[in-house]
């Protein structure tokens, strides 16, 4: 933004954040929607709402790549918080009667303590209870169980890890499969936010557009990730979409979203009565 004067690129950004959450279908909406909450733009950091010329033209010509880089940002955030869930989280999950699947780490370093039977001809290469390294602490075990599959149609090898001890191997395998679908994240993504339709044709306004939805889902994801409340992402983009511009601490909406804000919870102990009188 060197030398720039009036529509800034976080102007632009917030423009574009508006129109996923807000669900604005067209730049006009966009506009219109944030010239409505004026007052209450400084608080993201922009001084005035845009004019719809001014948006397009911020989206046709400004590089979309501004963008991915503050994805990618984003994203290598999102993966820090749930790398802090790691090995640690497993166990809660375990201790607390909760069950996964997920792919084990190349890296992953641990001992096998027991090899289990595989059936033959089932593509099931291996089956086998295992502990972490870091995790060998004295008077507590912590197993989990690996399972190694071949797929002939990718002709590759692809390790699962579990805490589910009962289920047979070919089981586990079908979870991870029913549930690593990437169509499922693209179908969020049309469901939610706004990508079906663009608000431009000029491809880098197109990319742009992209890129800012990718954004948003992956802000939508880090406040359910972050929240204590049993949000659905549709339930949560829903409701998000209300509170845009109202004053309030986000965390404490992310975990009580049905309480009120704070300041407001006298006002029905101040309110007036209304009386009739005959």
């Amino acid at each position: 933004d060197y030398a720039v004067k009036g529509f800034s690129s976080r102007g632009q950004f917030v423009a574009m954040l508006f129109c996923q959450f807000g669900r604005a279908h067209s730049l006009r909406e966009i506009c219109g929607g944030l010239a409505g909450c004026e007052e209450k733009l400084r608080h993201p950091g922009v001084s005035v709402s845009p004019k719809r010329s001014t948006l397009a033209y911020a989206n046709a010509n400004r590089p979309w790549t501004l963008y991915q880089t503050v994805f990618e940002q984003l994203l290598s955030k999102c993966q820090l918080a749930v790398a802090g869930r790691g090995v640690s989280w497993f166990i809660q999950l375990t201790l607390h009667g909760v069950y996964f699947v997920t792919r084990l780490k190349d890296n992953a370093s641990f001992d096998v303590v027991e090899d289990r039977p595989v059936p033959a001809s089932s593509g099931i290469l291996k089956d086998q209870i295992i502990f972490f390294h870091h995790r060998a602490v004295p008077d507590q075990e912590y197993f989990f169980r690996i399972i190694e599959i071949w797929d002939e149609e990718k002709q590759r090898s692809f390790t699962f890890l579990t805490n589910n001890m009962r289920f047979a191997a070919s089981t586990i395998a079908a979870i991870y499969k029913d549930r690593w679908k990437v169509k499922l994240f693209f179908k969020a993504i049309k469901q939610n936010l706004k990508i079906k339709t663009f608000l431009c044709t000029n491809p880098n306004a197109v990319r742009t557009q992209i890129r800012t939805a990718l954004i948003a889902m992956l802000v939508l994801r880090y406040l359910q990730l972050m929240s204590t409340f049993g949000w659905s992402l549709s339930n949560l983009v829903a409701l998000l979409r209300h509170q845009l511009f109202v004053y309030r601490d986000i965390r404490a909406w992310l975990n009580k979203p049905f309480e009120g804000p704070p300041q407001l919870a006298d006002v029905a102990k101040a309110q007036l009565t209304l009386g009739f009188s005959s």
